[in-house]
């Protein structure tokens, strides 16, 4: 992991420095995943500080009552994300956290079904509905390896196809058009708004 050293600036060049980046923005995101989702949105290389990632391990509501309780906490934080999947979560109960979340400010990256498919949808563009339970197949299929949820290393092993999965996702979202639902729309993730957020502000 690369290490990154603070430089010393003089005055000018440090207000000259101040005035052309983009001001700093504090993230928290609540995860539904302890280890997937939690591992692949710390791997972002951006200022520590800024990102706080929580792994829960609980159902949508509860990911989006936590995000709520942290968000109350500290009136510093920029943006709250609640990251969770369909699943087989009933469709109200999944409805239902993702409009308690926008009615306090909260955005959602969710995947239907499951957040793999946005690794998916690196490589392909995917518009017909696929079981999660396919997901890992899949995956080793075009990964040519075993698919471990808890890697660490998959931000990297992806990065260079990021591009082309935020224009399927984007794509993949446009084409529900009015008839959108989160719940009734397999495949479709909205994790590459977060990614497209987070990637605002890397480290250089």
């Amino acid at each position: 992991m690369k290490k990154y050293q603070r430089t010393s600036l003089s005055r000018t060049g440090l207000a000259r420095k101040e005035n052309t980046m983009k001001p700093k923005q504090r993230f928290l995101i609540v995860c539904e995943g302890t280890k997937t989702e939690k591992n692949y949105f710390e791997a972002f290389p951006v200022v520590s500080k800024q990102v706080v990632v929580i792994g829960l391990g609980q159902d949508p509501l509860s990911i989006v009552d936590k995000a709520i309780e942290e968000k109350n906490k500290d009136d510093d934080i920029d943006q709250v994300w609640c990251v969770f999947d369909r699943d087989s979560v009933p469709s109200n109960k999944f409805m239902g956290a993702i409009q308690r979340a926008k009615s306090c400010g909260i955005r959602v990256a969710y995947s239907n079904e499951a957040f793999e498919l946005w690794y998916l949808l690196h490589y392909n563009y995917y518009d017909c509905a696929i079981s999660r339970q396919e997901y890992k197949k899949m995956l080793e299929s075009l990964m040519r390896r075993k698919y471990k949820k808890c890697d660490p290393f998959l931000y990297e092993e992806l990065l260079e196809k990021q591009e082309q999965a935020i224009a399927h996702a984007s794509r993949l979202l446009k084409s529900y058009g009015k008839r959108h639902s989160p719940d009734k729309d397999n495949p479709s993730t909205t994790v590459y708004q977060l990614v497209q957020e987070l990637n605002k502000y890397l480290l250089k």
